[in-house]
């Protein structure tokens, strides 16, 4: 089997040594070449490159934005054979996903342990037993995603999150909820709802504050515990959505506290739920923060999300 293994080497998690660990380890049950991202992006390039080489198994280590670039080059390679029967998933090469991140939602989402060490030893049981699942993405616009998106007051953390690492400061729990807590508070237009969510055959739905799309549950996770605000989102259905209507302070807690909840349940009359949705388009008439996988992407004023079934096959 031939594979390849995508490096960021900024990975919060891992070292030098403990990446030439993973190398040998990997060696000994697969003819793996390892390829190192340099800047933002990169890591959509090497997976396309090996995706178009005919590899069998692409081996991320980095964190989600990682393997969301990863994704991406995958999904949008050429592979130099495509036999009779194939299903698109089949045509592209297997992903593994070593956790290197600070939080790592997708692996985690597949069973794997939190620690770079357990889920290696799990990816190479995998391999050994050949055993894969296929999931389904999804895909906003162009781009596509593993878990979750966002628009609005997520997202808008996310990029003071960002900000606050490339000023040096460490990824934490702590980090996130200041964030959170300060663009709440000093930064969100809570007054004036702009989002509007359209879907075929449907009467659309206004006046909405922030929406949160998800491709599996949970959203993410803050430190050990998940954070679920569509709990029966999956990797084998379409997607999920929940909306705030008003972000007013009694509802906006009530709603947060309900996602920490051991059988959350988010509802109320500022909450818009929808599961299982094959497509629909978000549209605001204010630019807002847009973010896919946990990497902020910038302000849109539209979005249009589509589920993809059965895209990929990963070792889990």
């Amino acid at each position: 089997m031939r594979a390849v293994l995508v490096v960021n080497p900024k990975a919060t998690t891992t070292s030098e040594r403990s990446r030439d660990v993973l190398v040998r380890a990997l060696r000994s049950e697969v003819d793996l070449s390892v390829r190192y991202t340099r800047r933002r992006g990169h890591a959509t390039d090497l997976a396309r490159e090996a995706a178009e080489e005919g590899v069998d198994l692409v081996v991320t280590l980095g964190g989600d934005g990682t393997v969301n670039e990863v994704v991406n080059g995958l999904m949008t390679a050429e592979p130099p054979t495509f036999r009779t029967g194939e299903t698109p998933a089949e045509r592209l090469p297997a992903l593994a996903t070593v956790p290197g991140g600070s939080t790592n939602v997708f692996a985690r989402a597949l069973g794997l342990p939190r620690e770079w060490p357990d889920g290696t030893s799990m990816i190479l049981e995998g391999l050994r037993l050949g055993r894969s699942r296929t999931v389904g993405l999804g895909r906003a616009d162009d781009r596509y995603f593993t878990f979750c998106a966002g628009f609005g007051i997520d997202a808008a953390v996310i990029h003071r999150v960002e900000q606050a690492r490339r000023r040096g400061r460490v990824s934490t729990p702590a980090l996130y909820l200041r964030s959170t807590v300060s663009q709440y508070f000093l930064a969100s237009d809570r007054r004036h709802p702009s989002i509007r969510l359209e879907r075929p055959g449907e009467s659309p739905e206004a006046e909405l504050a922030t929406v949160i799309i998800q491709n599996t549950a949970p959203w993410t996770y803050l430190g050990e515990r998940e954070i679920n605000p569509n709990p029966e989102a999956s990797f084998d259905l379409g997607l999920d959505v929940l909306a705030m209507r008003q972000l007013r302070v009694g509802s906006t807690a009530r709603t947060v506290t309900q996602f920490f909840s051991n059988r959350p349940d988010p509802h109320g009359r500022q909450v818009l739920r929808l599961h299982d949705v094959p497509e629909f388009t978000l549209l605001s008439a204010r630019p807002l923060a847009f973010q896919l996988d946990g990497d902020y992407l910038g302000e849109r004023e539209k979005v249009r999300f589509t589920s993809v079934p059965a895209a990929l096959r990963v070792i889990c």
